[in-house]
This record gives C-alpha cells, sequence and structure tokens, in this order.
C-alpha cells in the first residue's frame, strides 16, 4: 500500500510568510503618530493610551426645532375648508406658531396634531401619524395644500377665517 506524502512547506515558504508579516507590522507602525522623543530619567514607568483623535465625522446634532424661527405666513392663523373638497366645509386648520395643529369639524370633536417645516419641507402628524405636505398656493386669502397621507394625496383648500379665534395649544 503506498501512503501520500505529507506536504510540508518548504523553509523558502515560511521566510516569505514571515518576511510578509515584518513588512505589515513596520507598514502600519509607521501609520502611527510620531511620539516626541523622552529622556530616559524622564520617562514614566507605564505609558497611558494616547488621546483619541479628534473626529472630522460628522455628529448628529439635535432634531431640528418643529418650526422655523420665523413662523410662515399660514401660522398663527385660522383656515376654514372651502366647499366642495374633500374636507367637510366650514372644518378649521388652526396653524399655532409653536407647531400644534388643531383640526376642528362643525360636526366632530377637535383633533390635535402637529405641524413642521424644515429645508422648505413641511409635514403634518395627525393622530400620531406623521406625512408630507406640500403647500401649491399661499396668499393672504388662501392657503392651497396635498396632504400627502397614508390614504392617498388629497388636495384642501383652505380660506382664511379671521372671524375665529386662534384656539390656544394644549398644555404639553
Amino acid at each position: 500500500m503506498r501512503q501520500n506524502p505529507v506536504h510540508r512547506p518548504t523553509v523558502g515558504a515560511a521566510a516569505l510568510a514571515l518576511t510578509a508579516a515584518v513588512a505589515s507590522s513596520a507598514l502600519l507602525a509607521a501609520c502611527q503618530p510620531r511620539t516626541p522623543a523622552t529622556d530616559d530619567a524622564t520617562a514614566p514607568t507605564a505609558t497611558a493610551p494616547a488621546p483619541a483623535p479628534a473626529s472630522t465625522a460628522p455628529t448628529s446634532a439635535a432634531p431640528p426645532a418643529p418650526t422655523p424661527a420665523t413662523p410662515p405666513r399660514f401660522a398663527g392663523k385660522v383656515w376654514r375648508a372651502a366647499a366642495g373638497g374633500p374636507v367637510e366645509p366650514g372644518t378649521t386648520y388652526a396653524f399655532l406658531d409653536d407647531g400644534t395643529l388643531v383640526i376642528d369639524s362643525p360636526n366632530g370633536t377637535p383633533m390635535v396634531g402637529a405641524w413642521a417645516q424644515a429645508d422648505g419641507r413641511m409635514t403634518m402628524t395627525e393622530e400620531g401619524v406623521t406625512y408630507p405636505v406640500d403647500v401649491l398656493q399661499l396668499d393672504d386669502s388662501t392657503f392651497r395644500l396635498r396632504s400627502n397621507n397614508p390614504g392617498g394625496a388629497v388636495e384642501i383648500t383652505l380660506e382664511a377665517a379671521p372671524d375665529v379665534a386662534l384656539p390656544v395649544a394644549p398644555a404639553k
């Protein structure tokens, strides 16, 4: 019966692997920051770990405020849904300066949500669901928007309602 000879690496292969390992270590050591030379008499007996380098990566900042520093033109006013749209006529939308949204229909209980505008984008939160809103038209008398809510996009035309008192935001 013939036995298979055991394959053993040659001395040349082992030397090549050792050389590669030493070269890699030297290359990595060259990438380390230099530390100033110290006199043997003043050198500490134990070395402290080097401080971590200052990160140049962006840090996550606090989330943006719900409303800009200067409220948009539609904020701080009450708007009423126009007849002929998808919202019950007479329903009022109050966009309070603090980011509170109060929607009150003539035949229901007021709903309190939120609105926000940042980087030119607007969102509304109703019943815990936040969705994007496109401002299609805004002037002193008309605020037309597209509400991209989960049920589908809905265009709502609101008219200024100066005869309706601005509600007070509930305590948060």
